[in-house]
């Protein structure tokens, strides 16, 4: 809140030529524990035209937050002799690990496709790095896989008409980080838009953490791949083992 007073402060007294935008987030940090449920991140701030007129009837606000970007195979199942199979495949050089879209009114009636796509506003509009070359058809297919079961797991949301303008100069959106959230720098970018065209955008930051016990485990099991795999197949191996025992005795 300081900052955003500030940067108005600032504002009133230079007499910007251009919108500015003053984005915050209720948490700069997410801590994932034992037992971590899943949170709601609030994301806020103002935009001010340089008239000096309110800006809410003039702007549409968008709101992307993104988390970080890894290599992802996505694999067809079909079905052979009566039983599912992997099939082809398709690998993405960098997808987002987590993505929320937030905006004033639906995507479609703010900008045309292209602007979207430069902004990547939008699940229709990510740009995931397909790797090789790749039938269109087939990359649209596996495209539209991967965000469909991101989406079912709640790491890829779009949420059209969740921002809300009030007094025509503060905006404010709610988005949700689910408990399968993955760790990492979180970018949450906002732009204004006015007759179809980015006029301002501004970001902020999160960082998703893991802490405790869970910290421990991520670690070893980064450091330590092979040692951790042998160890969770040691384990399941024994309560295989330790379960039959029990159930042989009945």
């Amino acid at each position: 809140m300081r900052r955003l007073f500030s940067l108005l402060c600032l504002w009133l007294l230079t007499g910007a030529a251009d919108p500015i935008l003053v984005p915050e987030v209720s948490q700069h940090e997410v801590e994932v524990r034992q037992g971590f449920t899943g949170t709601e991140l609030l994301l806020y701030g103002a935009i001010l035209d340089p008239s000096g007129i309110r800006a809410g009837r003039d702007y549409d606000i968008v709101v992307i937050l993104k988390g970080p970007t890894r290599s992802i195979i996505v694999r067809e199942k079909q079905r052979f002799a009566g039983i599912w199979i992997n099939g082809a495949s398709g690998e993405y050089r960098s997808a987002p690990g987590y993505y929320a879209v937030a905006s004033s009114r639906p995507i479609d009636k703010i900008v045309d496709t292209r602007t979207a796509a430069i902004y990547e506003m939008g699940l229709s509009s990510l740009q995931l790095s397909p790797i090789g070359t790749i039938d269109p058809n087939k990359q649209r297919r596996f495209a539209d896989g991967l965000v469909g079961l991101m989406a079912a797991d709640g790491l890829y949301q779009q949420n059209d008409g969740a921002v809300t303008i009030s007094e025509q100069v503060l905006y404010q959106a709610r988005i949700r980080l689910p408990s399968s959230v993955p760790v990492g720098r979180y970018t949450a970018e906002t732009l204004a838009i006015s007759r179809g065209r980015v006029v301002a955008s501004a970001t902020a930051h999160v960082n998703v953490s893991k802490r405790g016990f869970e910290r421990g485990i991520a670690e070893f099991a980064d450091q330590l791949g092979l040692l951790y795999g042998l160890l969770a197949v040691g384990i399941a191996v024994g309560m295989g083992l330790a379960a039959g025992r029990i159930f042989a005795r009945f």
